[in-house]
C-alpha cells in the first residue's frame, strides 16, 4: 500500500499541475467553458456567468497549488481533503454533462487534449479513487523538505501562477492549441473527410415513439424505424421533440466549423480566404469590447487600406448595434457577422487582430499588442 500511495501522490500531483498550467495558459478559454456550464440549459446558475473569468483563474491556480502541495507533502490533510472535494464536484459535473449531453468538451485540459464528456467522467472516477486512497493512507505521505522550504516553494508557485495569468490575460496564450493558431490554414481546416480521403464519423438518428393506448414509450434507431416500418403502426406516435442524434462510429471531423463571413447579407467567406493579405478585427460581442483597444487598430486600418490591404471587422452582435458602436468607435472599416463561438476561438481578445495570407493565419495580436502597419509590412507583407 505504501508504494501505491506514493504512485497516487506523484500521479495526482503531477496531473493537477499539468491540468492547471494548461488552462492557466488560456484562462479566457476556460472561462468560456465555465460560462457554458453556468448557463440555463446546464446548471442554471446564470448569476455566476459574469464572474466566469475570475472563477476560472481561481480554479486553475488552486489546481496548480494543490498539485505542488501534494508533491511536497505539505499540509497533507488539508490538501487531500480539498482535492477530494474538488473531484467530487467535477465528477458530478462531468457525469451530468455526459449523461444529459450538455457540454461536448469539458475543457479539463483546455484545447491541448480535448476529451469527450464520458472520457472526462472516466478520468474523474480514476482520480477520485486515487485521492480516496491518499486520504486513507495519509501516514505514508511525508514532506520532502522542511517547513520553510515548502512554504517558499508554494509562495513562489503562487506568485508565478498569478504573474503568468496576468500576462496571458493582457496578451495572448503563450501556446495556441486551437485550429486558428499561427501557421494554420483555415481552408485546410474546413475540408471534409471526403475531401481528405478519410472516413467521416457515422451517426444514427434516435426516435422516441409513444403508444397512444398504453402510454408505453419505445426508443429506436432510424434503421430500426425503416426496417420495421413503424410509420404503419397507427397506435404509435413519434415524439418529435425528443429526437436525437447518436455517434455510432468515430471518424474524421474538420477542426474548423462555422467559419462563415457574412457581409451585407452576402457570404464572402471564400473571397476573403483567397486574398493575398487581409486583416480581420475580431469582436465576438461589441457590447463587451474594450473601447481603448480600437485606438491602435483604427490607426493600423487607415494605413492598411491606404496601402491596398483590406481590413474587415467581425462580430456576432446584432447588425444595428454593431453599426452604432462602429460609429462611436470611428472604425474606418465595415463589419460582417460570424458565429460567436467561432470568433471566441479565433483569438482570445476583444477586440483582437488577425492577419491572413491566402487563408493562412500569419499573425494574431491582443489589442494591447497591436503593431503599426509599418511593422506588419516589414515582417509579413
Amino acid at each position: 500500500m505504501k508504494y501505491i500511495t506514493h504512485f497516487s501522490r506523484l500521479f495526482v500531483g503531477a496531473l493537477f499541475i499539468f491540468s492547471g498550467l494548461i488552462k492557466l495558459n488560456d484562462p479566457v478559454g476556460f472561462s468560456f467553458k465555465l460560462d457554458e456550464y453556468f448557463g440555463a440549459d446546464v446548471l442554471n446558475l446564470p448569476f455566476l456567468q459574469p464572474y466566469a473569468l475570475s472563477i476560472a483563474l481561481f480554479v486553475v491556480i488552486l489546481e496548480v497549488i494543490l498539485g505542488v502541495a501534494l508533491l511536497l507533502g505539505f499540509w497533507k490533510k488539508f490538501t487531500v481533503w480539498l482535492l477530494l472535494l474538488m473531484m467530487i464536484f467535477f465528477t458530478f459535473l462531468t457525469f451530468y454533462s455526459a449523461y444529459f449531453n450538455k457540454v461536448t468538451d469539458c475543457g479539463c485540459f483546455g484545447d491541448a487534449i480535448p476529451l469527450t464528456p464520458w472520457e472526462s467522467f472516466g478520468k474523474d472516477i480514476v482520480l477520485s479513487v486515487l485521492i480516496l486512497l491518499l486520504l486513507l493512507n495519509q501516514d505514508y505521505i511525508k514532506p520532502f523538505l522542511g517547513k520553510s522550504a515548502n512554504s517558499a516553494i508554494l509562495g513562489f508557485s503562487l506568485i508565478g501562477c498569478i504573474g503568468f495569468g496576468i500576462h496571458v490575460l493582457n496578451h495572448l496564450p503563450v501556446k495556441d492549441f486551437r485550429a486558428y493558431a499561427i501557421g494554420k490554414s483555415i481552408p485546410d481546416g474546413m475540408k471534409s473527410a471526403e475531401e481528405m480521403g478519410l472516413e467521416p464519423p457515422k451517426y444514427v438518428s434516435i426516435y422516441y415513439l409513444k403508444n397512444s393506448e398504453t402510454g408505453e414509450e419505445q426508443r429506436i434507431t432510424s434503421d430500426e424505424y425503416m426496417a420495421d416500418k413503424w410509420w404503419e403502426k397507427k397506435d404509435w406516435v413519434m415524439l418529435k421533440d425528443k429526437t436525437e442524434t447518436e455517434l455510432v462510429e468515430e471518424g474524421y471531423e474538420p477542426p474548423i466549423h462555422d467559419f462563415s463571413i457574412i457581409m451585407n447579407d452576402e457570404d464572402r467567406t471564400y473571397e476573403i480566404l483567397e486574398m493575398d493579405a487581409v486583416f480581420l478585427v475580431i469582436s465576438y460581442k461589441m457590447e463587451l469590447a474594450e473601447a481603448k483597444g480600437f485606438k491602435d487598430i483604427n490607426a493600423l486600418a487607415t494605413q492598411a487600406e491606404a496601402s491596398g490591404v483590406p481590413i474587415f471587422g467581425l462580430s456576432a452582435s446584432l447588425g444595428d448595434y454593431v453599426e452604432q458602436k462602429r460609429h462611436e468607435l470611428q472604425t474606418p472599416f465595415e463589419f460582417g457577422s460570424m458565429d460567436e463561438t467561432t470568433l471566441k476561438t479565433i483569438v482570445r481578445s476583444n477586440p483582437g487582430l488577425v492577419l491572413l495570407k491566402k487563408g493562412v493565419v500569419v499573425g494574431k495580436w491582443h489589442f494591447n499588442d497591436v503593431p503599426t502597419f509599418e511593422e506588419v509590412k516589414n515582417q509579413y507583407l
